[in-house]
């Protein structure tokens, strides 16, 4: 439409000049009948006569077509302020939702959706409401399935632990699992501990703040080979799992390694005689500093060298022939 305006001030007067009485066309078709006359006395009137003919059709076909012109870029000066005050809004618009231009249609179908929730939300809130208590409904009952699940499996693993505790020097102590409320969260609405009393009549606490190093280690084997039973990893570690005992106890712990690696890999650390005396391979460790730096190695002991390790985890530096000797009933015994 500007483009309109602009050429319109161009076509001006052009009306004037081509048509009319005193116009270009009038002035050709004078031309052109004067010469028509005394064409026939000179080929070169003639010839121009023929000019005259073609610039009245091109003139006639320009008239025409600036008539044409003239009609598409009317324009209504009203229409044109509209459309600029329109596009002055549209960029106001694209500004204030930081968009495109070009965007503010679908711009405009996302608001109209969100209009009609926001309208329609209260329907939508009972909608929600209603798969909520469904929800709440189902979970509640798949909480109490799985309590009583966890109720008959502590009790069960109470039995396993308590048969463990005999061999492992623990018989004035009790282990027991203990279930209470907890928030609703993903692993359901109770809280799981592992609680003993490691004297009678001593009240039930915490596994970990009640038992000392070396009680918290045998009642952790005890575990172990409690849930081994049930399944449990295929390789387990224990980092000096006998600290704190000796003797008997360091005994026990090694017969029950042994009977949790039937089932299982165990890799086992230990200072104890007795627990390495059960083992069915016995590597060693060594550290040497080596050019400035500290290296490890790991090597599988022959069985004189097991022996004699056995020997000096019992006797210290210095391995006597009676050391040697423990060693070696340690070993048959195993």
């Amino acid at each position: 439409m500007q483009a309109g305006a602009k050429a319109g001030e161009t076509l001006t007067g052009l009306d004037d000049l081509l048509g009319g009485s005193e116009g270009a066309l009038a002035q050709l078709r004078a031309a052109a009948r004067r010469i028509e006359r005394g064409a026939a006395d000179h080929p070169l009137l003639a010839e121009a006569l023929a000019s005259l003919d073609r610039a009245l059709i091109e003139t006639s076909e320009a008239e025409d077509k600036i008539a044409r012109a003239s009609e598409a870029l009317a324009f209504d000066p009203e229409r044109l302020e509209a459309v600029e005050a329109r596009l002055f809004d549209i960029r106001g618009l694209a500004r204030k939702h930081r968009v495109e231009p070009d965007a503010l249609a679908a711009l405009g179908e996302e608001l109209i959706a969100k209009l009609a929730l926001i309208e329609a939300g209260g329907e939508r809130i009972q909608a929600l409401e209603a798969e909520l208590a469904e929800a709440r409904a189902r979970y509640d009952e798949a909480a109490k399935l799985l309590r009583s699940a966890r109720e008959a499996a502590a009790e069960r693993l109470d039995e396993a632990v308590a048969a463990e505790l005999h061999p492992l020097k623990l018989d004035a102590a009790s282990f027991r699992t203990a279930l209470s409320e907890a928030a609703p969260g993903a692993a359901g609405i109770d809280r799981v501990e592992f609680e003993v009393s490691t004297n009678p009549g001593a009240p039930f606490g915490p596994l970990t703040k009640i038992a000392s190093g070396g009680e918290l280690s045998r009642f952790i084997l005890a575990l172990k080979v409690a849930l081994a039973e049930a399944g449990t990893a295929q390789t387990m570690i224990f980092d000096e799992i006998d600290r704190g005992v000796g003797g008997a106890v360091a005994s026990a712990i090694g017969e029950r390694l042994a009977r949790l690696a039937q089932k299982s890999q165990l890799l086992v650390v230990t200072h104890s005689p007795q627990v390495a005396a059960r083992a069915a391979h016995h590597f060693r460790i060594e550290k040497a500093h080596v050019d400035g730096a500290a290296r490890t190695h790991v090597r599988k002991l022959t069985p004189d060298e097991r022996r004699e390790e056995i020997a000096r985890m019992l006797s210290g530096a210095a391995i006597t022939d009676e050391a040697r000797a423990q060693a070696a009933r340690l070993l048959e015994a195993a």
